[in-house]
């Protein structure tokens, strides 16, 4: 480890989750989440990282990045982060550093989304097409005049689950349940709807793929790189996951890129 190494608690609070690590140079090293509703004063989450770190010989964080879709828990996060002596970072719209913003109404972006967009800016430069894929998929475009924009669609949990919810017969799937799946006819009811989640899935994230590349191409914006992130990866078909490059714990990347980087120091 060198001795000047830049260390970054970095944490995404989501609205079920929340998600944080330790990002080491650039790289993550370890972390762990909890469910957003236990987040209080009262004790911090943050210290059994810290002790597991110092264990593996791992930098104290030189500071904390966040970025939170849950405004009510934005001041328990600061004075958690304050109780461990960290110099923190919250990621804004009107925060984020090195990271044009050619969006209308750039409050509404979500913070996950910048972070997720600046960690792709700073690793691959523009244009790049981020897509997260959680309980919605979300498309970022970062083109050369920085954040342009995105799309939102359902993610392959609300997909299987909206089927078996809103109908009296068909039973729930297990989205582990398709991946790579044979053939192109069901023979059962459920064989069926494997199918038509799976590569429904897929196929509807390749179009939107497709539509985003091609304005990007009548621009003169270049190819892409394209970027995947988030649990529902594994679900693609193979076919589809030669077209984007995957990387894991994106968003605590940006985060921690957004403090470290020389806009914002």
């Amino acid at each position: 480890m060198k001795a000047h190494a830049h260390c970054v608690l970095a944490i995404d609070v989501g609205n079920t989750t929340c998600h944080y690590g330790l990002v080491v140079d650039g790289h993550y090293k370890l972390g762990g989440a909890l469910a957003t509703a236990q987040l209080n004063g009262s004790q911090t989450p943050f210290q059994a990282l810290l002790d597991q770190a110092n264990a593996k010989g791992l930098p104290r964080p030189t500071g904390a990045a966040y970025c939170s879709v849950v405004p009510k828990v934005n001041a328990t996060i600061e004075g958690l982060l304050a109780a461990e002596d960290l110099k923190t970072f919250h990621l804004r719209f009107d925060t984020v550093p090195g990271l044009g913003i050619a969006y209308p109404n750039p409050s509404e972006i979500g913070e996950d989304r910048l972070a997720n967009s600046l960690a792709a800016f700073c690793r691959y430069g523009a244009p790049a097409i981020v897509i997260d894929m959680g309980t919605a998929v979300t498309f970022d475009i970062i083109s050369k005049a920085g954040y342009e924009g995105g799309i939102i669609a359902p993610g392959l949990g609300l997909m299987t689950g909206y089927l078996h919810e809103q109908t009296a017969l068909l039973p729930a799937l297990n989205p582990a349940d398709l991946v790579d799946l044979p053939g192109g006819i069901g023979k059962s009811t459920v064989e069926a709807m494997r199918l038509g989640c799976s590569v429904g899935f897929s196929g509807m994230v390749l179009a939107l793929l497709e539509r985003v590349e091609a304005e990007l191409g009548a621009r003169g914006e270049g190819k892409p790189t394209v970027l995947s992130t988030g649990g529902s990866v594994a679900n693609l078909s193979r076919h589809w996951m030669q077209r984007t490059r995957f990387v894991d714990h994106l968003t605590l990347l940006g985060l921690a890129d957004a403090f470290t980087h020389p806009d914002r120091l």
